[in-house]
């Protein structure tokens, strides 16, 4: 079975690789490279959104997504606009509503760090500030009844930003299951890839 993999904002596909190592052996993993995605001349999210679709579009078979983050963003939004293409969905620390003033102090932060530290992602720092700027007004709040597949949303426990709107999804989506993961903050597949892996296994065996 084929499964999509979409990293999350700072991190790149091999952020996947330790959870991709402890997958059953039927699952296919295809990890996205979310820079590649990006054009020279543009670094918004309706851009990147529209690439994305483009890909999923050109795949024939019915979709399996998982994405956390920014790839939560965008496999939700993509299941809202075509849920006869999804077989399963997987959310990590998803945001349906996007958090104003979080994403504002994380310009901030942004805006502090060094550009070095942003090298390894593909983007640049004034990439993430364009990329989280056009994500200000994004709100799926009436379109979550859209999705009819089987889901599967999780959270770190110490994710304290998310624990919150991952379970305020859940309970806005039919067919859905919820999960939070032990030892383990945002980056769910950096904190505790076997844990993930393992939740996955059970979860990707359902269908």
């Amino acid at each position: 079975m084929k499964y999509i993999f979409v990293h999350g904002m700072g991190q790149n596909a091999s952020s996947w690789d330790k959870t991709i190592a402890c997958l059953n052996n039927g699952i296919q993993p295809i990890c996205l490279e979310l820079s590649d995605f990006f054009t020279e001349e543009s670094c918004d999210y309706q851009d990147l959104y529209s690439r994305f679709c483009d890909y999923c579009n050109q795949r024939s078979e019915p979709l399996n997504l998982c994405g956390l983050s920014l790839g939560a963003v965008l496999v939700l939004n993509y299941a809202i606009e075509f849920p006869e293409r999804i077989k399963s969905l997987v959310l990590i620390a998803p945001q349906y509503d996007m958090p104003k003033f979080l994403l504002k102090v994380q310009n901030v932060v942004f805006r502090l760090m060094p550009e070095s530290q942003f090298k390894n992602i593909g983007l640049t720092k004034k990439d993430f500030l364009s990329l989280t700027n056009s994500m200000m007004d994004l709100d799926f709040t009436d379109k979550l009844a859209k999705i009819s597949c089987p889901v599967l949303i999780l959270c770190g426990k110490q994710d304290h930003v998310n624990k919150k709107v991952a379970l305020k999804i859940s309970e806005n989506i039919l067919n859905v299951q919820f999960c939070m993961i032990d030892h383990s903050g945002h980056e769910v597949n950096v904190d505790n890839p076997k844990e993930l892996a393992h939740i996955l296994n059970e979860f990707i065996c359902q269908e």
